[in-house]
């Protein structure tokens, strides 16, 4: 159970009178002080964005390891977390929504302005009223108290309209960040990048709990301050004309609580930082029990599931045990400085009651403005284990956002300084252009490889200089060792590894020509735009025809409908756009999809191709299974793997797409299955790669590239392309 630092500002009248004095400010301690508090987050639902990216995937790529490294995290430097706040903060107030950001912020200072001038109306009320009970004047008595109940009347909607206008911006601030992180996050295979390469822990967790808590508490906090300056203003001209003096013992004794909480609470911002991570750390493991429950109960692997599990409470465990034990130093101090503060300004004032120099009413006002003024320069004091626990979200927060600004920074060289993946349209015609363009063959090229070296992160050689041509109808099969870089390839192809160097061009047609693609009509085909760089990859790829299928398909959350029109196509953005109205949603959690892909994409299936589909791929019993199209479930869980896998194949006879990346896509399957999987796509017009280990798939292949270990010592090349026919297991796959 993780804890979450969020700034709350109280909303009292008064603030609190010494035990000797009878008042009506006993609704709090200090009056207009914003108090940091900590709020136990106690359903928290953790969605991991991490395990659903490393699905998209291949096994190959393993889960990032337990974060272990950081036990002697050193607390960063002021410099640094102040550096981290204004990267992370600033965006938003310069981003499309600013002007309606900054009125909301002008509205929120301006009754925070008005609240605080309420608290010194008061101020003076308390002095009347207590002046006029000390001298038994029932005449004036009842009249301040009526002025006081007519001052509750007009100024409670002050604080409550303050309090809601806070929380609305403040809402409004995390839903644009929270946009504008899952952006980045899913920006150039960032999300990929980081699961891939364990960059950095939890990044799921950082989104969800740290950006709320962010935004709350920096908002609240930057109100604090503001009113801290309007109550110095307001209450140092009261208190310093009461008693100057007063107001010196004040400073006093503000400065020297501030430097010894800081010197007692120093460690706190680490071990909070490292108490989220833990925490993050453990959640992890229970999802990861939930989404492999399966594999877990087949190997009877609960014991150690449970040791592992309670290794790593025991880890939070323990950072929460030395947390409070700071903590409980901490406070110490800070509740023995809040409570002498109650005698404090009554003992300095009083020889001044007691000579009758001062009347009795003044004695309550003092206190009152003393509390406001010692609460302003306190707030290190009273708040230091709040504002460590902010210190610690800042500091993820701006780990995070570096960890993105590099991979888009780094996404930008790999394209100049590595692989280099291209894209180049193709389209159709029937015949010479009118200005003069050569056609190219009838079956037009789909795939050029030139001098590519596939390496994995740390250098190593996987596949040296390969280079080959596939053309449209070339179905290629990769065979090979297990390790031996067939997957690499595949991921290079799709855009998710560029370790090494070469070029990859990759041939597709628009959408609207995919239709056309064995139309008796079209007999040539011309190269269009060529050079997209690997950065923008994925929408070309997408969007012109190019679909990668994993071994272990991804399944979206959503109806059986969502997961055969994905990834192409989503739902209804008419729909949508009436929700969005209808909830008063913001304009930004609206994201509209790419012109240029809504444009190239084909029409969307009807729900008569979905079954057609569906019973193509031998799933039809699916619907009375689940009660039709729309049902929703865990399908991961629900579905085989087998089934996962052919309902993939019914994604790829839906897109059409001109090439398809399979990765043992039918290791599940039995043989009667896979071939007739393979001769639907080869129906469709699909041109495919494939990996395999199945000697049956040789019969629907033309080509084959077997790639052999690399030899770390040798300079020759570990791979062989050919004609199917040529290899010698093609003659014993037709016996």
């Amino acid at each position: 159970m993780g804890t979450q630092a969020k700034l709350v500002v109280e909303s009292p009248f008064f603030n609190a009178s010494p035990n000797i004095v009878s008042t009506l400010d006993s609704n709090s301690k200090f009056s207009h002080r914003s108090s940091l508090r900590f709020q136990t987050m106690t359903t928290r639902r953790r969605v991991s964005l991490s395990t659903a990216a490393a699905a998209t995937t291949t096994p190959q790529v393993p889960p990032p390891p337990p974060p272990i490294q950081d036990e002697q995290r050193k607390p960063p430097d002021l410099q640094s977390l102040m550096r981290r706040f204004w990267k992370v903060a600033v965006p938003y107030w310069s981003s499309d929504d600013k002007v309606q950001a900054r009125l909301q912020l002008a509205a929120v200072f301006a009754l925070t302005l008005g609240t605080t001038g309420i608290s010194v109306g008061f101020s003076f009320l308390g002095r009347d009223f207590y002046n006029a009970l000390a001298n038994k004047d029932q005449e004036q008595f009842t009249k301040q108290l009526l002025y006081y109940l007519a001052g509750f009347a007009g100024g409670i909607p002050f604080f409550v309209l303050r309090d809601y206008a806070r929380e609305k911006l403040s809402l409004r601030w995390r839903s644009w960040m929270t946009s504008y992180y899952m952006e980045r996050y899913l920006k150039n295979k960032t999300f990929y990048k980081i699961q891939s390469q364990s960059t950095i822990d939890n990044p799921d967790q950082r989104i969800v709990d740290d950006l709320s808590s962010f935004t709350g508490t920096a908002l609240s906090f930057s109100l604090t301050l503001f009113n801290a300056a309007i109550d110095l203003i307001s209450f140092s001209n009261i208190l310093f004309g009461i008693y100057p003096p007063l107001f010196g013992v004040l400073l006093a004794y503000s400065l020297g609580g501030t430097a010894l909480s800081v010197f007692l609470g120093k460690g706190l911002v680490s071990l909070n930082f490292l108490q989220e991570k833990k925490e993050a750390d453990f959640r992890y493991g229970l999802v990861r029990v939930r989404e492999n429950a399966e594999s877990i109960a087949f190997y009877g692997g609960e014991e150690n599931e449970i040791q592992l599990l309670l290794s790593r409470f025991r880890s939070a465990f323990e950072n929460l045990n030395l947390l409070l034990i700071s903590s409980r130093n901490l406070d110490f101090f800070t509740s023995g400085y809040r409570y002498l503060i109650q005698i404090l300004p009554a003992a300095v004032v009083a020889p001044m009651y007691f000579s009758g120099k001062i009347e009795f009413g003044v004695i309550n006002q003092s206190v009152s403005a003393f509390n406001h003024i010692l609460g302003d320069f306190s707030l290190i004091v009273y708040q230091f284990q709040a504002l460590s626990a902010f210190s610690a979200v800042i500091d993820r927060l701006g780990e995070f956002d570096d960890v993105l600004d590099s991979n888009s920074k780094k996404g930008d060289q790999d394209s100049k300084e590595k692989i280099q993946l291209n894209f180049c349209l193709i389209s159709s015609s029937n015949g010479l252009h009118s200005n003069g363009s050569m056609p190219l063959s009838k079956h037009a090229k789909l795939l050029h490889v030139e001098h590519l070296t596939v390496q994995t992160p740390s250098e190593a050689t996987l596949i040296k200089d390969l280079s080959f041509e596939i053309f449209e109808k070339d179905h290629l099969l990769v065979t090979g060792p297990s390790g031996s870089g067939k997957t690499s390839l595949l991921r290079v192809v799709a855009g998710l590894w560029s370790f090494g160097n070469g070029a990859i061009t990759v041939y597709v047609r628009p959408r609207g020509d995919l239709e056309m693609l064995h139309s008796p009509d079209v007999v040539s085909h011309q190269v269009t735009s060529t050079n997209e760089t690997i950065g923008d990859s994925t929408g070309r790829r997408n969007s012109e025809g190019v679909i990668f299928l994993p071994q272990k398909p991804y399944m979206v959350l959503g109806t059986l409908r969502q997961q055969l029109l994905y990834p192409t196509w989503t739902e209804d953005s008419d729909n949508l756009s009436d929700d969005a109205k209808q909830s008063d949603s913001l304009p930004f959690l609206m994201r509209a999809r790419d012109a240029r892909c809504v444009n190239e994409r084909s029409k969307k299936p009807t729900s008569e191709d979905l079954l057609h589909v569906l019973n193509d791929v031998s799933l039809g019993h699916l619907l009375s299974r689940f009660d039709g199209l729309d049902s929703t479930h865990e399908w991961s869980s629900v579905l085989s793997l087998g089934e996962q896998q052919r309902l993939a194949f019914g994604r790829l006879l839906l897109s059409k797409p001109t090439l398809a990346l399979l990765d043992e896509s039918t290791s599940a399957l039995d043989e009667a299955n896979e071939a007739r999987l393979y001769k639907l796509i080869q129906a469709a017009g699909i041109t495919y790669i494939s990996i395999g280990h199945r000697r049956t798939l040789y019969k629907y292949h033309k080509k084959v590239l077997h790639v052999s270990t690399a030899d770390s010592t040798s300079t020759q090349q570990n791979w062989s392309f050919k004609d199917v026919e040529e290899d010698p297991i093609y003659d014993f796959s037709k016996q």
